[in-house]
């Protein structure tokens, strides 16, 4: 199991390098992904009889998240559906995006990728036994799906439908996770299989349980989320095909089958399970009726059938889960066909509208067959899977002890939605293949291209199966018996029903019977009611008014809440933000418990001496007007914050803090060019601000003293080198703990770091961000207007220490420090790499390392200018923080894929030639990730508001030299 994820996963990162060397012909190699996870659940089906297998691998198991899969009949039959139907649909995208007129498909690499990387993570969703893992991939798949209903991204309604779909779905997901945690709580265990083996009980059960069908019905799109389904029929058809027909939308109903053994009986499940159903099938029905559009008929039609299935799935008991996962199997079989049908016809006329089709069946025959075939399984005709699992559902109701009374209301609002089943399966094939009393066909249909066999490959496949499992269904009661036996009996007559193509003539084919003529003779009548104006009847309104609505009412709020609290005046936010922070900790310590402070004031009389020249340097820093003068001394704040951390005994703290303030005032120097080089003296409100100030110093340091006190049992500090030394295989206490113990620390950390060098590149580069700092061999003539200067420079002769220094104004270059820069860039980039490979044991690590590296970059930026920073470092600053974190993430996944939990660490020992041995601990592959994001970071900072101000200046230069003239 964890092998097909990880294949998907690999297949999801390749795919979009494939389809640039092979365009759409890599959909072929794709499908084989899927296909072989296929063949895999074939010989790996689970034993009714027999344990379920299941792979156990501790990740976080503090917070019970561990990566629990599990493989019973359940998963199996889904895994069927998600992987089989998978590998068609990509199958099918090879021709779907082949255009005859030329046209390249847009954004078709990360189609691929996406599309892929759903299988796997729809596959991942059904086979998770931890909650908390399901949840995992359940999001995912909502993501994924809000860019694959977005591909189409130039278009407004792409867009709509995709942030509509990914609101809803998003919305239930955290009342999912909300009643997940309760559930898991209550119970001891987040494991699915203990829960439904031994669920709880309890009015927090309750709740829990109700939080968790909101997420699984908005995913199932089931009345009131039913809105989003129809809208996200705006991405290309193969989506539909697989996450509208077979996967996505089935999710929602899986959690309600896999739940309902164990909940079902649970207060507030049936009432909102069996109603929401049965007015989802009702209202989507009608709906689906009067559309025009194939694709809205079919998606309305989807709703429809997903609320007829939540209803068998979740209304307890054997026959009424076996009929469900029956219709289940048929809906997949017949609509994905369907769907794919509608593709065909869409890239062969250019339109889905049944108004502009007519005399289809005679053009195209064989996708009439097909159609035909898949249409009468969605009509529930013989000898069809659709025709079996209704007739199993209409039997499973009418004798369910579960459903109680109610059994006849609910056979009422389900024989009334096959009707409409039956009156739009007629809409669908009469719109799109009939003649329509035509006397030939109409433009598109006479001017069509015929697809390809192989564009018919997939819908002839699944329509097959349909016909096959109606024939033979024995094989596919066997199969969903396996999981709907676990269910127990609801009453004496339930658990005796198998499926069947005849069972006689009963109750179910009088009914089946009935639904039929009904359904063909108010088709047939649909001129006449429609005179009587039943088809413009709207008895519940629309929901996409009523999203929207909600969403405009929403950013309403949002700005006037945001006019309220937020001023636009900074100081103003600062002064609120550090009131908050004065107060509610005063609060607390005057009116909580504490503990009776203990402290020195200092261990040797340096210290003092320091601490006095940093609260003389900050207060001289409040008065100063040059912002040049005020940032150097704040950085002498910073300076002696790194000797007091030394004469502490913290070489390492002492040494990131020396470097990360000199890489600090470069950074304060950069910014000051744009800005005026005197502020203005503040007139106004400078007793409060100095008053506030001082009250956060005082809380502040009055908290650290406090907080010092109110330890009462022994620190792990003193464990800390042991653990160091013995566990992480290192002597230098701090950098074992930022890469190895408190490694997940570090990952969030590094993340954060990569964060903020996107925004500020994003704040800079407005119109696009990507791209390494500009090279020589991009500048052309050098845009200096002052060649006669040159010859009187002394920094210019016939030897080039700087190659970007040629394009610099001579005015602004230096001799001196251009031949120092070219001397002390490799020690000091020696030094780097010396602070890497020696920080497990000695002060260094990846972060003294990389921000030695980082200074290195800044000083031949300034020494030769943004065309000597792209000489010493032509990469992009994106590719190195994505390599750098990808790297970092990438040793927690190595450790788990052998066995041991994520960012665990071991020793390497090496006997090399010449060097004899050699050992390493693992923990080096996270500090490199670490040493090259920071070293992207300084990259991206100085390609910001080094050579981007830089250049910006350059070239509002002439203009100022116009306007003088």
């Amino acid at each position: 199991m964890l092998v097909i994820l990880i294949a998907h996963a690999i297949a999801a990162a390749v795919a979009p390098a494939l389809v640039h060397r092979w365009g759409r012909l890599a959909f072929y190699p794709l499908a084989l992904v899927p296909a072989a996870s296929l063949i895999w659940v074939a010989l790996n089906w689970p034993d009714a009889g027999h344990p379920a297998p299941t792979v156990d691998i501790p990740w976080v198991p503090q917070l019970s998240m561990d990566i629990t899969l599990r493989f019973d009949t359940l998963a199996a039959v889904m895994s069927v559906l998600v992987l089989g139907i998978g590998a068609l649909v990509l199958f099918y995208c090879a021709e779907y995006f082949h255009h005859r007129d030329g046209h390249t498909e847009k954004r078709l690499p990360s189609f691929a990728a996406e599309l892929v990387a759903f299988s796997g993570a729809m596959f991942g969703l059904v086979i998770s036994d931890n909650m908390l893992l399901l949840y995992t991939f359940w999001e995912l798949t909502t993501v994924l799906s809000f860019l694959l209903v977005g591909h189409y991204a130039e278009r407004a309604t792409s867009r709509r439908a995709a942030m509509q779909a990914l609101l809803v779905t998003t919305a239930g997901g955290l009342a999912m996770l909300a009643g997940i945690v309760i559930l898991g709580h209550t119970a001891g265990t987040y494991l699915l299989s203990e829960l439904v083996a031994n669920p709880p009980h309890g009015t927090a059960v309750a709740v829990a349980v109700v939080l968790v069908l909101i997420g699984a019905l908005s995913k199932s799109a089931i009345v009131p989320f039913h809105f989003w389904l129809p809208g996200a029929m705006a991405a290309p058809t193969p989506v539909s095909a697989y996450l509208h027909a077979a996967a996505m939308v089935k999710a929602g109903v899986y959690l309600v089958a896999r739940l309902a053994p164990g909940f079902a009986d649970s207060p507030g499940w049936r009432p909102t399970v069996i109603t929401l159903g049965v007015v989802t099938m009702l209202l989507a029905g009608w709906r689906a009726v009067r559309e025009y559009d194939l694709k809205l008929i079919l998606a309305f039609g989807t709703v429809s059938q997903l609320g007829f299935i939540t209803v068998m799935v979740g209304g307890g008991g054997r026959d009424m889960m076996l009929a469900g996962l029956a219709m289940l199997c048929a809906h997949a079989l017949f609509k994905a066909t369907l769907f794919m049908v509608v593709g065909v016809i869409d890239h062969s006329t250019g339109t889905r509208d049944i108004r502009r089709l007519a005399w289809l069946g005679n053009r195209m025959p064989a996708l009439f067959v097909i159609a035909a075939g898949a249409t009468a399984s969605m009509a529930a005709l013989p000898p069809f899977l659709g025709f079996v699992a209704k007739e199993a559902d209409f039997e499973s109701i009418a004798h369910s002890a579960s459903l109680g009374a109610w059994a006849p209301v609910v056979l009422t609002g389900v024989v009334i939605g096959s009707v409409f089943t039956t009156i739009y399966s007629l809409r669908f094939l009469w719109g799109a293949f009939a003649r329509k009393g035509f006397q030939g066909p109409t433009n598109l249909v006479a001017n069509l291209h015929r697809p390809p066999a192989a564009f018919l490959v997939a819908p002839a496949i699944l329509a097959g199966a349909g016909l096959f499992f109606g024939v033979v269904p024995n094989y596919l009661d066997t199969t969903l018996d396996g999981y709907a036996g676990t269910l127990p009996a609801a009453g004496a007559e339930d658990g005796h029903y198998t499926l069947a193509l005849w069972h006689g003539v009963n109750l179910p084919l009088v009914l089946s019977a009935l639904v039929l003529a009904v359904g063909v003779t108010l088709f047939v009548s649909r001129e006449r009611l429609r005179r009587a104006g039943v088809g413009t009847w709207r008895p519940l309104g629309n929901a996409d008014r009523i999203y929207d609505a909600v969403i405009r009412g929403a950013d309403l709020l949002s700005v006037r809440l945001t006019a309220v609290t937020q001023r636009g005046s900074i100081p103003v936010t600062q002064s609120v933000i550090l009131t908050t922070l004065v107060l509610f900790p005063v609060a607390v310590l005057a009116f909580g418990p504490t503990n009776h402070p203990q402290f020195r004031l200092w261990d040797s009389l340096v210290q003092p001496v320091v601490g006095l020249l940093i609260v003389a340097a900050a207060v001289a820093a409040t008065i100063m007007r040059n912002g040049l003068a005020a940032v150097l001394l704040v950085g002498i704040t910073g300076y002696g914050c790194g000797a007091i951390f030394a004469f502490h005994g913290a070489p390492d703290l002492a040494l990131t803090q020396f470097l990360v303030e000199t890489l600090m005032l470069v950074i304060f120097v950069l910014v000051l060019r744009t800005l005026p080089a005197e502020a203005e003296e503040a007139t106004r409100h400078r007793l409060p601000r100095a008053a506030l100030s001082l009250a956060v110093g005082a809380t502040v340091t009055t908290l650290a003293v406090f907080a010092m006190a109110a330890r009462t049992g022994v620190g792990i500090a003193d464990l800390l080198p042991d653990a160091a030394y013995y566990r992480g295989h290192g002597a230098n206490t701090v950098n074992v703990l930022l890469v190895d113990i408190r490694a997940w620390d570090t990952l969030g950390e590094i993340s954060v770091l990569v964060a903020a060098a996107t925004g500020v590149a994003s704040l800079v580069f407005r119109n696009r961000r990507f791209g390494a700092a500009p090279r020589v061999s991009d500048a052309g003539q050098p845009d200096i207007g002052l060649l006669p200067a040159t010859a009187y420079s002394p920094a210019v002769g016939d030897t080039t220490w700087l190659r970007g220094s040629e394009l610099r104004d001579p005015r602004n270059r230096s001799l001196v420090l251009e031949v120092a820069t070219r001397l002390i860039f490799p020690l000091i980039m020696v030094l780097s790499v010396y602070f890497f490979f020696t920080g497990h044991n000695t002060p260094g690590g990846g972060f003294a390392g990389g921000l030695t590296a980082g200074l290195a970059l800044v000083l031949r930026y300034l020494a030769g200018g943004r065309y000597e920073l792209g000489e010493t470092l032509p990469l992009d600053a994106g590719k190195i923080l994505g390599a750098g974190l990808a790297l970092s993430a990438g040793t927690a996944v190595g450790s788990m894929l052998l066995g041991a939990p994520a960012l665990s660490s071991a020793v390497i020992t090496l006997h090399l030639p010449l060097l004899g041995t050699v050992k390493f601990v693992t923990a080096l592959f996270f500090d490199l990730g670490v040493y090259l994001i920071v070293l992207g970071l300084v990259l991206d900072v100085l390609r910001s508001l080094g050579a981007r101000i830089d250049e910006e200046v350059a070239s509002a230069r002439p203009a100022v030299k116009a306007r003088a003239s």
